[in-house]
């Protein structure tokens, strides 16, 4: 089949989300101006850069998240992994401003090293980030998508020994999760490897 997005799929849900799989979760870590610690998880999320390390989250719409990282330019990613993903769809939930997502989830509130936000206790790894920019793309006919993506550079990491294994991170020790279409989710359950080739002329 082929569908032009603006005029419908006609399928029973909507399968772009489906096919942009799998996404890794940011699950984002913020302080309001008051000081009030707000978690939510975000599948608009992923690393854009290496040197240095940047990572993005999106929000549809300005949540709490995306409003404290611009306004304190400040957020923690902590890992989203398969032993937390009750505690995670949890902390998911459209909670009123000042509420805790860390007690709602069953969560601990740990300190982070070098900026302000906490991370996730339980987490395996979690990334200190300063926002780097905030900005509102725009669809084709030039309005606004009405969503929030907040750039952030990775300041400080934590890591878990538990999932160090000769001194590499073992995504299936961890059970790094990722989010697909509708309401299904995926953890990394096993890995391959492949050498990228050189080119030989001839």
């Amino acid at each position: 089949m082929f569908y032009e997005p603006s005029k419908g799929h006609g399928l029973p849900h909507d399968p772009f989300k489906a096919i942009v799989s799998p996404r890794p979760i940011g699950w984002i870590s913020t302080l309001s101006k008051e000081g009030e610690a707000n978690l939510a998880p975000y599948s608009f999320f992923n690393a854009i850069s290496s040197n240095p390390h940047l990572v993005f989250f999106s929000s549809e719409g300005a949540k709490d998240s995306a409003t404290h990282a611009e306004e304190t330019g400040e957020f923690v990613v902590n890992l989203a992994s398969h032993h937390l993903a009750e505690q995670l769809n949890a902390s998911s939930v459209d909670a009123p401003r000042g509420v805790s997502e860390f007690a709602y989830a069953g969560l601990t509130e740990a300190p982070s090293l070098l900026v302000k936000p906490p991370r996730v206790a339980e987490c395996h790894a979690a990334l200190e980030c300063r926002v780097t920019e905030v900005r509102c793309p725009l669809g084709l006919d030039g309005s606004p998508a009405g969503v929030i993506v907040v750039t952030g550079e990775v300041v400080g990491v934590h890591i878990s020994e538990a999932v160090l294994k000769d001194g590499l991170f073992d995504a299936v020790a961890a059970g790094n999760m990722a989010r697909l279409g509708y309401r299904d989710y995926s953890t990394v359950t096993e890995v391959f490897q492949m050498t990228r080739p050189q080119w030989k002329d001839g």
